[in-house]
């Protein structure tokens, strides 16, 4: 096993149950990895883009470790729930944006052919969490998938080793949850 895997894990379990110390270790443990997938995510936004990939890693690890009593039960856990912050982090801001813009309406998207992962307008990001909500009401195992992908950048690799499941597993759902969504949004459209 990887030590790093290790001492993530060690630091995980011991900060659940209280230790100081153990929090202070683990955002060095854990910052590369977070930068790594913020990045990606952000090499996927519109240039000149507003939010920095240090930002985001900041702000998710502000609401990762500020809430009372945060309990990870491993590093798949914790990843997961970066994913989400970042995820709502993201969120937030094309909201913020799409407000400051006349109203914020939301302009019509032809997404025919269109790949999740290169989407990168604000307005497609809002599309895409009206539908990932609704997507998660039938299906919230699938939904978890996107969330790591699309929001946290992860690799299909990445997002089985996290769940537990094959990488084949991934990029079927995945290509079960992308279809969803597009049609989805086309409808809604």
């Amino acid at each position: 096993m990887d030590p790093n895997h290790t001492d993530l894990t060690r630091s995980l379990s011991e900060a659940a149950g209280g230790s100081r110390q153990a929090a202070e270790e683990l955002l060095p443990l854990v910052y590369e990895e977070l930068r790594r997938l913020a990045a990606a995510r952000m090499a996927h936004e519109a240039s000149g883009h507003t939010l920095q990939a240090t930002a985001l890693v900041h702000e998710a690890w502000v609401r990762l470790t500020g809430g009372a009593d945060q309990r990870w039960e491993n590093r798949a856990h914790f990843f997961a729930a970066a994913s989400e912050a970042m995820r709502r982090i993201l969120i937030e801001n094309a909201r913020r944006k799409a407000r400051i813009k006349h109203g914020g309406n939301l302009v019509r998207l032809e997404i025919e052919g269109l790949d999740l992962m290169a989407a990168s307008s604000d307005e497609m990001i809002l599309l895409v969490d009206e539908a990932l909500e609704r997507f998660q009401v039938e299906d919230p195992e699938k939904g978890k998938i996107v969330v790591m992908k699309f929001f946290g950048g992860l690799t299909n690799q990445e997002v089985a080793e996290t769940l537990g499941v094959t990488e084949r597993t991934v990029e079927r759902q995945w290509a079960y949850a992308k279809a969803w969504l597009f049609r989805d949004i086309r409808a809604a459209a």
